[in-house]
């Protein structure tokens, strides 16, 4: 089957090139373009997270080979977090790429967090079906750079950190307030807006209110210290 300008382009932007173009393209097939012919990334995403989980476990023991469960435990999980797939996803503008249903791309879909997210990850199985743990650990070390070298300063709580940068300045607390909620009850999509008093504010979509209250949280910190 022959493969698309889009594919190609990510492959370029991956720096990896598939052998077996079908599972780039299902990586990338959102479960709102699934059909009778098309199979979705749900299945690849699965096995993508627990491929980044270990790739970034062995990264963190050879980081710090005195660090505790306890100290690595956060890092791991500020590496591993949907938020931080996306982030990864829009550095290589992964959205561009991915097949949606119409009412997917009418709502935001090529910019929401959760998507990004699950299709990072879901790339990331491709890769490792495709090429082997080898390969999906070159691909993964190469496009998480310097967060894993960085990553002490990402591992704490993003609304922990906006809550005392807030106490900090003799601030109220900041307020998380949804804006709506759309998708089916199987996979909920809500928008949240994270306030500061000083009037700032932030919005982010994600699968969970918490995911979402996070990513509002993060980009709200992002804004502030820019």
């Amino acid at each position: 089957m022959k493969i698309s300008a889009e594919l190609i382009a990510l492959q370029e932007r991956l720096g990896y090139q598939f052998s077996q173009p079908d599972l780039l393209r299902q990586s990338v097939t959102h479960s709102s373009m699934s059909g009778p012919n098309r199979i979705d990334n749900q299945r690849l995403e699965f096995l993508g997270d627990r491929v980044l989980g270990l790739v970034m476990s062995e990264a963190l023991l050879e980081q710090d080979k005195s660090a505790t469960e306890g100290v690595l435990a956060p890092r791991f999980n500020a590496l591993v977090r949907k938020e931080t797939c996306a982030d990864v996803a829009r550095q290589i503008d992964l959205g561009a790429a991915l097949k949606l249903g119409r009412s997917e791309q009418m709502s935001g879909g090529r910019r929401k967090l959760a998507l990004l997210g699950d299709a990072m990850e879901a790339v990331i199985a491709a890769v490792y079906l495709d090429g082997g743990f080898d390969a999906a650990r070159a691909l993964i070390l190469r496009l998480w750079g310097k967060r894993i070298e960085t990553v002490e300063s990402d591992a704490k709580d993003a609304k922990t950190s906006l809550q005392e940068w807030a106490q900090a300045r003799g601030l109220e607390p900041p307020k998380y307030v949804q804006l709506s909620r759309s998708g089916p009850d199987h996979a909920p999509v809500f928008n949240i807006e994270a306030r500061l008093a000083t009037g700032e504010t932030s919005t982010a979509s994600a699968g969970s209110k918490r995911q979402a209250e996070q990513a509002a949280a993060k980009a709200l910190l992002d804004q502030i210290s820019s």
